[in-house]
């Protein structure tokens, strides 16, 4: 492997503490920056660019990740970005997690205006109203992603999308597709309704079933998910906005479904409603 350069010993060196602080809101939202942690995440960011700038500015590695990953080093030194060997002292500094897997990796934010994922006229997107939890967050993305979602978008009302607990989450997927963030919950329903998608809210409660629209052939059209927070679903005044209310058959004796789950079973049941009625690509890739 080639020299990446000098190996960083002190946690208190200024490019680990500028670093460091990535892990606080209000720091990320100023630096316009966020932490990619773990091989997956740092390499999705090493090959993601937004217009004509790198996402990946600049990775902490340990000396044993960098030569286990050699070729996400090379990727990265490949996008621009300043490469680091660092101490697992160092390292462990940085990352937010437990259990450090030795790459840490600082990135641009990459957020799509609204008005750009409006302009592509999407046929599914996921939209996240007043979901707090990050670890949801970043999994329902994930779910997006899998289900061929053309676009995700979070209110203003719901969790950071930088929260590296929410970026760990996606594995990857927030490299993926376009997300829009801070957008209120008004905006994002009637800018999608504006654009000829279909506003369908999931919620346990809702006064039609999942598996009723699919029979009478209602799915095939461009759909939007509003999902809601983890613990009371969605307000009242949030569920009137749309089109109509969701609920997923529980055919057995749980309680319920989380979030995610939830949020899967209504993404790849449109996903497939879709395919049929030859509007949407295939989740696995064919036509």
């Amino acid at each position: 492997m080639r020299p990446v350069g000098p190996e960083l010993i002190s946690p208190r060196a200024a490019r680990v503490a500028a670093a460091r602080r990535l892990a606080r809101r209000n720091f990320r939202g100023k630096e316009r920056l966020f932490l990619a942690e773990g091989p997956q995440a740092v390499r999705e960011a090493a090959g993601h660019r937004s217009g004509d700038a790198a996402t990946l500015v600049e990775l902490f590695a340990t000396p044993g990740a960098a030569e286990r990953y050699a070729d996400i080093i090379g990727a990265a030194r490949d996008a621009g970005a300043r490469v680091h060997l660092a101490s697992e002292q160092v390292v462990a500094d940085i990352s937010t997690t437990v259990t450090p897997q030795g790459l840490v990796g600082v990135c641009r934010f990459l957020d799509t205006p609204f008005e750009e994922i409006l302009a592509a006229r999407p046929r599914l997107v996921a939209v996240l109203a007043h979901v707090r939890d990050p670890g949801n967050a970043g999994t329902v993305l994930r779910c997006a992603d899998a289900a061929g979602a053309e676009a995700v978008v979070l209110t203003d009302a719901s969790v950071d999308l930088y929260n590296p607990k929410a970026v760990r989450a996606s594995v990857g997927s927030l490299f993926h597709l376009p997300v829009a963030v801070g957008v209120p919950v008004e905006q994002a329903v009637t800018g999608l309704r504006d654009a000829g998608v279909r506003l369908l809210a999931a919620d346990g409660a809702g006064d039609r079933d999942l598996d009723d629209e699919l029979d009478k052939g209602t799915m095939g059209g461009p759909t939007a998910w509003v999902f809601g927070n983890e613990a009371w679903g969605l307000p009242e005044e949030t569920r009137a906005l749309t089109d109509a209310v969701v609920r997923v058959p529980i055919h057995g004796n749980a309680e319920s479904l989380n979030l995610a789950t939830a949020a899967a079973v209504c993404l790849y049941a449109s996903a497939r409603a879709q395919r049929a009625a030859g509007g949407c690509r295939s989740v696995t890739g064919n036509q």
